[in-house]
Formats: structure tokens, sequence, C-alpha cells
């Protein structure tokens, strides 16, 4: 086929000029289409078994790849110190960030519960000996005496 060389006559082409060379350009399209098509057809299933040859390659080298990273972390001792340090970070910052919305930490329940403790046994000894040193029998307290008469003169008197 022979291409024009472009001048300045193209641009002064009439309409029917561009129609013909987009109807050209598109018949063209439409034909690398089918060629593309005719080419999958015969080829498509010897590309297909390559490919799945390529893909079996590539996961095998991929697995090996992941067990030699692997290896070289737990070479390198990353199990250890690392990822000891590496949870503790983390945990502080749940920590902190549970705090700030009031929740309550098991080290903060057991402290209350020791503080709990703590208390009633300081209200059993307060108890005990409260109730000792009255004079009371088996740490009861003793009934008050009421005074009829004192009552009953009070009531009597304008206040």
């Amino acid at each position: 086929m022979k291409r024009k060389a472009k001048s300045s006559s193209q641009s002064t082409q009439g309409p029917n000029e561009t129609a013909d060379a987009i109807r050209g350009s598109a018949q063209k399209i439409w034909l690398a289409g089918l060629g593309a098509f005719a080419r999958a057809k015969t080829d498509g299933p010897r590309m297909f078994e390559a490919l799945v040859e390529q893909g079996r390659s590539m996961g095998a080298r991929a697995v090996g790849a992941a067990d030699d990273a692997l290896k070289n972390i737990r070479e390198a001792n990353y199990g250890g110190a690392q990822w000891g340090k590496l949870e503790q970070v983390f945990e502080d910052r749940v920590s902190k960030s549970l705090g700030r919305l009031g929740v309550l930490t098991a080290r903060d329940v057991e402290a209350l519960s020791r503080q709990v403790n703590d208390l009633n046994e300081t209200v059993r000894k307060l108890k005990s000996a409260a109730g000792g040193t009255r004079g009371t029998k088996g740490g009861k307290k003793a009934a008050p005496k009421k005074h009829k008469a004192k009552s009953k003169a009070k009531r009597a008197t304008p206040g």
C-alpha cells in the first residue's frame, strides 16, 4: 500500500475523502480484531498450557521464597526479643486507649479487690475492738436504758 505524503493539501480534502479514510481505518481495526481472535483460537490451548506451567514454577518459587524469609526471621531471633518488644508496645497502647475510654483493666480490678479486702479487715478489727471496750457480751452492743420519767418531764415543761 502506498502512503501519501502529508501535505497542506490534506487539510483541503473534502468530506468524502475524510469519510473514506475513517472507513478504511475502521476496517483495518476490525480485521486486526478478527486476526487476533483467529490466532487466540488456534494458539489458545497451547498458550493456556504454557501459562499454567509458568504459574506452577512461579508458585514453587514463591513458596520457596516464603520459607526462606521465615527461616531468616527465625535465625535472626526476631521471634524472641523483638517480637516481645512489639507485643509490649501494642499492649501499652491498647491499655492507654482503654484507660482513656474509662474501661477498667485486670490490674485495676485486682487493686480495687485488694482495697475492698483491706477495708473489710479494718472494719472487722474496729468492730471487735469497739465491742470489747464497751463491756458487752459477745461483741454485741447493750441496749441503752431509757428513763421514762425524764422524757415525760421534758414534754411537760414549756420550751
